[in-house]
């Protein structure tokens, strides 16, 4: 019997991927690692991989999307619903099918997500130069738009020859699946490279088994954390995104149960808290919680459990830099950025050596009462924001009083529905008001802000978890860069309840623009350059029926809540669009946020806005050095 066997180079890679299984270091049984191949086809790919995914279609699925940005989204939010335990592959041809996927790969880089992207490449023979769609770089004849994903893969590789894939694929497998290195990983594949054989040995297609372990802290790193928690007063948990991927709900509500210490969290790491647990603050930041940034204030200690700290969490660095920093990480290079104390090490794993290391160490009881008191707050404002069934008389709806009416029509009380969303105003408001009981049940993509994540993300939502109700919250902005995956969804069977709220335009920045000091322009379709016609009036209603999917308009809260109760019970996606307040946000939370002011005008708006920013700026040196 031969010890190998003849195959293409597509067809080789295709059959490596879907011979990995993979499972958690305490489950017995694995799975597939690789949920299935989304591809549009072109000259680029369709003859090598697309015969490839062909013949392998019964283990491997491949399905097909409407936009190569919008079908790396889906694989991206796939992975994600499955806490990096799944994840899928994408291709696409040569050109402009490649160059659509790098946003998504740069959306992926950000949020430390993995996906697989296999975009087809120019020929490494070079016999038919160029080829259509090729770009030529005058001084360097080996550079293709591929290129381009350099900068923003975890691992990048060009495969000239088929035998590569020996070393290249464990490799990408590894960036894919190490909890530090996650991230995307992208392998050029040249069309012709993709059709050609070698004899590849078969024990390189033997089911193989990917274990995701928890990687361990040091025995130093762990008693230099335990002495600066019991030497803190005022300690508080900041838990982010890679607390959900670790799975340390658990260990968390252990922690904080045990010794008494309050938890607010990230927009990436909401929902590893259940909403009403008594010591949970709410979120953290610009689009924070009363009760959570007032805690921090007067914190003595924050433990950053998971997070990189982005700007929207630390409020530009003013909400808690005058404190030390314990920070919990498996990625040293986040774990730095707190500029404290580091532990390098999965999220559960870590807080639970600590609460064994503790012992019977809890938080001053005044300090745990302080925050329950703060916690109670806080679902109070939530509670009477959300229960509001009418705007005020004259003014339409605003993004609050939407999300009452989702959230009341779920008809269990757990609330296991997954709402779904990025960019704009709503990740905000929904970050504040949104109720989940669920890890999981809040998937928000605001690492990159990325509009025209909604739809797409919650097709891969579904996808992943196709028992849950999906529910995606999308702008009319966001919906009109990119919508098209409602097609998808209907053709998958993969239901979804997109709730539309129109504020015709970009209303997020237009009342950022405004804050910094500059007239309402280019943002609202009001505020906009005309032509001879006024601004369209779009009917999205009827464009979300021309996709497949059931859709209507609703004049007021109480039809939206009617319209959530029949798109509940229907078959297949279902849009229910509804317009919304523009200038009407939630008063209550939230911090300082830096965005930079110029500093020459010939407005007075601007040159007082400039004057309020150097204030900050100052405020936040004070606070940085405090006398």
């Amino acid at each position: 019997m031969s010890d190998t066997i003849r195959l293409t180079c597509a067809q080789a890679l295709v059959r490596y991927l879907a011979a990995l299984q993979a499972r958690d270091a305490d489950e017995e049984t694995s799975y597939p690692l690789f949920a299935g191949v989304f591809a549009i086809f072109g000259h680029g790919n369709v003859a090598g991989l697309g015969e490839a995914l062909y013949d392998i279609r019964e283990e491997l699925p491949t399905y097909r999307a409407h936009n190569e940005q919008a079908m790396a989204h889906a694989a991206i939010a796939y992975a994600k619903a499955s806490m990096r335990r799944r994840m899928m592959a994408v291709t696409t041809s040569i050109g402009p099918g490649a160059t659509n996927l790098v946003t998504a790969a740069a959306l992926a880089h950000v949020n430390r997500l993995p996906v697989l992207l296999l975009p087809g490449d120019i020929f490494v023979s070079r016999a038919p130069d160029p080829v259509l769609q090729q770009l030529e770089d005058f001084a360097d004849g080996t550079v293709s738009v591929n290129d381009c994903f350099r900068p923003v893969s975890r691992y990048f590789d060009r495969i000239v020859r088929p035998e590569q894939l020996l070393n290249a694929l464990p490799r990408a497998i590894r960036a894919l699946t190490d909890p530090a290195l996650c991230g995307p990983v992208t392998l050029a594949l040249p069309q012709d490279v993709q059709a050609e054989a070698y004899d590849f040995p078969l024990a390189f297609f033997e089911p193989r088994e990917i274990v995701f372990r928890a990687p361990q802290p040091t025995d130093a790193e762990l008693i230099e954390a335990l002495d600066a928690i019991e030497q803190s007063q005022r300690p508080v948990i900041v838990a982010g995104g890679g607390a959900l991927y670790a799975k340390a709900t658990p260990a968390l509500l252990a922690f904080a149960d045990k010794h008494g210490v309050p938890v607010c969290e990230t927009q990436a790491g909401k929902g590893v808290m259940p909403w009403n647990h008594p010591l949970h603050l709410g979120p953290a930041g610009v689009s924070g919680s009363s009760a959570a940034n007032a805690i921090l204030r007067e914190a003595d200690l924050v433990i950053a459990l998971g997070t990189r700290l982005q700007d929207f969490t630390t409020a530009s660095n003013t909400l808690f830099r005058h404190v030390p920093i314990l920070s919990i990480n498996v990625n040293g290079f986040d774990a730095l950025k707190g500029n404290g104390l580091e532990v390098i090490g999965d999220a559960a794993q870590v807080i639970d050596d600590l609460s064994f290391g503790l012992e019977d160490w809890a938080a001053p009881d005044a300090w745990t009462a302080r925050a329950r008191e703060a916690a109670r707050g806080w679902v109070n404002v939530v509670s009477r924001i959300t229960e509001r069934r009418a705007p005020p008389e004259g003014r339409l709806p605003y993004d609050g009083e939407v999300i009452g009416a989702v959230q009341r029509s779920s008809p269990q009380s757990a609330m296991s529905d997954v709402v779904v969303c990025a960019a704009g105003t709503l990740p905000a408001e929904l970050e504040k008001l949104w109720r989940t009981e669920t890890a999981g049940g809040y998937h928000m993509e605001y690492g990159y802000s990325c509009m025209g994540y909604e739809i797409a993300g919650g097709l891969g939502v579904k996808m992943a978890l196709p028992e849950r109700e999906v529910i995606v919250m999308v702008g009319d902005g966001s919906y009109l860069m990119m919508n098209s995956e409602i097609a998808t969804s209907v053709m998958l069977d993969a239901k979804l309840i997109i709730v539309l709220l129109d504020n015709r335009g970009y209303g997020c920045i237009n009342r950022l623009q405004q804050s910094t000091g500059s007239a309402p322009f280019n943002n609202m379709f009001d505020d906009c350059l005309h032509g001879r016609h006024a601004p369209p009036a779009i009917d999205f209603a009827a464009h979300a029926r021309s996709l497949g999917a059931i859709a209507e308009h609703v004049a007021d809260i109480a039809e939206l809540e009617a319209a959530l109760q029949r798109a509940r019970a229907a078959d297949r996606t279902y849009l229910i669009c509804i317009d919304t307040d523009h200038t009407r946000t939630t008063d209550e939370g939230g911090s300082w946020w830096e965005v930079a002011v110029p500093e020459v005008s010939t407005r007075d708006a601007v040159r007082q806005a400039r004057g309020a920013y150097e204030t900050a700026i100052e405020s936040r040196k004070a606070r940085s050095n405090p006398a």
